[in-house]
């Protein structure tokens, strides 16, 4: 099995925070974009990433609010 990424590693925190808090930022999704995509490729294991948040942003487990 492939090591995660550097950049999903950082993104499985960021997003393991944003679950702990029930909560994220705009700023923060924009930050979780900007590391995804710093190498120029989205890999699996962040598309899955991605992917997992958007479906907690999407059922309301996690709120996005101003900031």
């Amino acid at each position: 099995m492939d090591k995660p990424s550097k950049s999903a590693e950082r993104l499985h925190e960021l997003i393991k925070k944003a679950i702990a808090d029930g909560q994220i930022t705009q700023l923060e999704r924009e930050k979780i974009m900007m590391i995804a995509d710093e190498d120029h490729v989205i890999d699996k294991q962040e598309q899955k990433l991605l992917a997992e948040l958007q479906n907690l942003i999407d059922n309301g487990t996690i709120k996005v609010v101003p900031g």
